[in-house]
């Protein structure tokens, strides 16, 4: 009992201390174009490289711009489309889920076997392939991480649904006259949107990975436009002699995923609730 209550206070602490985190992240995300110093994209070979100073508190890069005005601006790119991805993906998977989850028979079979088919191979591979049809871009690598990701929430709200739609509350809305699509919209979605805030904070830390990962290799974001996987891409020549130009934006990748993971075990123990359900 004690040790239970002991874990208990812990993971309170956890969520407010990773909410707060993430918050302040999101923030920064929203207000960049007024907190920063200097445009991000503007170059001046005459500065580039200087050290940390009042002008430039974090220095500059190779071309001369603001390291301080293109972290707060890549907050925007990282936090922004991982966001989006995260909530087109989960819409769609919701839907198909449910649907297939609460009508079964051949309709079941079918959507889980494409998503079956889909999670047979690993998502950087899906998404390398996606992204070499499409071409390298922002939108483009947003559509095929959406296109790789709903799969799994899909899977994951089907299973829930089979769980739910043969308890006795769903069985008495049946026989009460409700339509189907009541049923779903009024009994089965409301069950399965709590699971929802523990999903997401795991799943948004993988999002931010991915894309960071994917402009990393110059198949995501492109110059000139700041984002924290294409600096360190830019960063990666010049580590010997100035190593913060990578150290910086690996430093926030590293800090905010792990904030989210944190936060989605917090809530995933405390919630009682397990990614993969």
């Amino acid at each position: 009992m004690i040790g239970r209550l002991r874990r208990g206070i812990k993971s309170q602490k956890a969520i407010a201390i990773c909410t707060i985190i993430i918050v302040f992240f999101f923030l920064i995300s929203v207000l960049a174009p007024w907190i920063s110093p200097h445009d991000p994209i503007q170059v001046n070979l005459a500065i580039k490289l200087q050290a940390p100073s009042w002008e430039y508190p974090l220095g500059t890069d190779q071309l001369g711009r603001c390291n301080l005005s293109r972290l707060l601006h890549g907050a925007r790119v990282s936090l922004g489309f991982a966001s989006l991805i995260f909530i087109a993906s989960l819409t769609f998977g919701l839907f198909i889920g449910t649907v297939a989850g609460y009508r079964g028979g051949w309709l079941d079979a079918v959507l889980m076997r494409l998503c079956e088919g889909v999670m047979a191979f690993p998502n950087l591979v899906l998404v390398l392939g996606l992204v070499g049809i499409f071409g390298p871009g922002l939108p483009q690598l947003v559509m095929a991480l959406m296109m790789v990701q709903w799969v799994y929430y899909a899977r994951m709200f089907r299973n829930m649904v089979v769980s739910l739609k043969e308890r006795n509350f769903i069985t008495a809305a049946r026989v009460s006259g409700s339509s189907q699509w009541q049923i779903i919209r009024r009994h089965m979605i409301p069950n399965i949107l709590p699971p929802i805030v523990v999903i997401g904070t795991l799943e948004m830390g993988w999002a931010i990975m991915d894309i960071s990962a994917m402009s990393f290799l110059g198949l995501g974001i492109q110059p000139p436009t700041p984002e924290w996987g294409a600096m360190v891409n830019e960063g990666k020549q010049f580590i010997r002699n100035h190593p913060q130009l990578m150290l910086y934006p690996g430093l926030l990748i590293v800090v905010v995923v792990a904030t989210f993971n944190i936060l989605g075990e917090a809530l995933s123990e405390r919630f009682g609730v397990k990614r993969g359900f």
